[in-house]
């Protein structure tokens, strides 16, 4: 819904141009145009950071429910490493054959 206000935003910035300044037609399609480019990549970029968090939710949901993931060519399990949910980070333990080792949520698959 957010994405249909974006490009009503845009409709309006044009029919504000064409109506209330005395521009060029082809400045007001230049403008226009700038601007349905930075909208189009706000959109772009937000899908993107929704997909990147989603996935590490599904990585960080599956090592609570006691799964091993591959993160970084290292298999991560609740035996040798624990969840920092603030950082997203896994941290091994010291126990661990992987000791003082930290890997990133983001890089798991």
């Amino acid at each position: 819904m957010a994405y249909l206000y974006g490009l009503i935003v845009v409709g309006l910035f044009f029919g504000v141009m064409h109506f209330f300044t005395e521009l060029k037609a082809s400045q007001k399609i230049t403008a226009t145009l700038v601007i349905l480019v930075v909208v189009l990549g706000a959109i772009g970029f937000n899908i993107n950071q929704t997909s990147k968090a989603e996935k590490v939710r599904q990585v960080m949901l599956a090592f609570n429910q006691g799964k091993t993931i591959t993160c970084q060519g290292v298999d991560v399990n609740k035996s040798d490493f624990s969840l920092s949910v603030g950082t997203q980070t896994f941290i091994a333990l010291k126990t661990s054959p992987h000791a003082g080792k930290m890997i990133a949520a983001r890089g798991c698959e």
